[in-house]
């Protein structure tokens, strides 16, 4: 068959064609599969089945097309295990695993399922050269994939979609598409030289960085956002709090630990994400009810996020500064919060109804600690 470079026979074509499974980058396509079935609660193991070799074939044609275009197209990789015409070979039958699995997914659970399973072999077969050289596409085709798979996933099972799995596909494609800024990063003098436009190569490496490290935030965000709004369970958060912790440790790093820390952390999102639909621990559970405090509830509050606040200007050392901003903002803060009590915008019942030049003294401490908090968390990043 002639598939590998090196070595002849059965065995070394199977280990040549077996080195195109990449398990870092093949098993999260997979998981999301199955993590779009989780969230339909249920578990119809032909369309299941049929959905994850989908995503297989799908993710291994783009590892054979990525390798094939890189050292036999364009002389950019120093060594590759398959030959040029077991490349061809290697996709054609991957193709043809693509095609079946998924005419066999339609019979199974539906066309529109089917339908749903060909943007991830369109996004793997014109990954190189078609995508990979574009900023955008070079970005999102990955996290897009793992986006794809998720509401695939789902659609198999259900027969439908739903605001929860898109929501999720929303999550994976913004939080990875930092991670692969970060990824893409690596590779940032290589890439110059051959004028390939990675996110690192058109903004530079700081910007794109900072760049990265916003969307993974963004993710985190959503998630909260999601889960507040009834779309995520109420555990959900928790995922977000666990892999933002592997975020803070990456953004320390040089652009190849923190790739690895962040692709790690990202299989520990999962996982949390996946107890927290699963089991929803948190389900039925109030919120914690701070009224306890009674008339002091609102100064209560204030004391906590003044604390964060006074902790980030002290170790930012931006004390002065976060002193100056909100004594400027104060005037225009109190005219518009005396205004807007006055014409009954809005009520504070928990308080201890003390009053200072016309306003609840909660108030002015509120517009002391806003700006503070603002300050700290801006000189926080800055410093980083």
């Amino acid at each position: 068959m002639a598939f590998a470079r090196r070595g002849e026979g059965a065995r070394a074509d199977l280990k040549a064609l077996a080195s195109q499974v990449h398990p870092v980058f093949m098993l999260p396509p997979l998981a999301a599969s199955v993590f779009g079935a989780i969230l339909a609660g249920r578990f119809a193991p032909a369309p299941l089945a049929l959905h994850v070799l989908a995503a297989f074939f799908a993710v291994y044609t783009a590892h054979v097309k990525d390798g094939y275009v890189d050292f036999h197209g364009r002389g950019e990789d120093d060594d590759h295990p398959m030959t040029a015409v077991g490349c061809r070979r290697a996709l054609a039958g991957s193709t043809f695993g693509f095609v079946a699995v998924t005419a066999a997914l339609a019979v199974v659970a539906g066309p529109v399922t089917a339908a749903l399973a060909v943007p991830m072999w369109l996004l793997g077969f014109l990954h190189a050269p078609q995508f990979d050289t574009n900023p955008v596409t070079t970005t999102l085709g990955y996290p897009l994939g793992i986006a794809v798979a998720i509401v695939g996933g789902y659609h198999a099972q259900a027969g439908a979609l739903a605001a929860e799995p898109l929501a999720a596909g929303l999550v994976f494609l913004t939080t990875l598409a930092g991670v692969k800024i970060i990824d893409d990063s690596k590779d940032y003098d290589y890439d110059c030289s051959i004028d390939k436009r990675t996110v690192a190569v058109v903004l530079g490496r700081l910007r794109a960085r900072r760049f990265a490290y916003a969307l993974v935030y963004a993710g985190f965000t959503l998630v909260v956002v999601f889960a507040v709004d009834g779309i995520f369970p109420a555990a959900a958060p928790l995922a977000a709090v666990a892999y933002g912790v592997v975020t803070v440790y990456a953004t320390r790093a040089d652009a190849e630990l923190a790739t690895m820390l962040l692709i790690r952390g990202a299989y520990v999102f999962l996982a949390l994400l996946v107890v927290a639909v699963w089991f929803r621990p948190l389900a039925g559970a109030p919120l914690p009810d701070i009224g306890v405090f009674g008339p002091y509830t609102y100064l209560a509050t204030e004391v906590a996020f003044g604390a964060l606040a006074a902790g980030l200007l002290v170790r930012a050392g931006a004390v002065w500064r976060a002193l100056r901003t909100a004594l400027v903002l104060y005037p225009l803060a109190f005219v518009w919060d005396w205004y807007t009590l006055t014409v009954g915008v809005f009520a504070i019942p928990l308080r201890t109804g003390v009053e200072l030049a016309g306003i609840p003294v909660e108030e002015h401490l509120f517009m002391l600690v806003v700006p503070a908090l603002v300050v700290g968390i801006h000189e926080t990043l800055d410093g980083v």
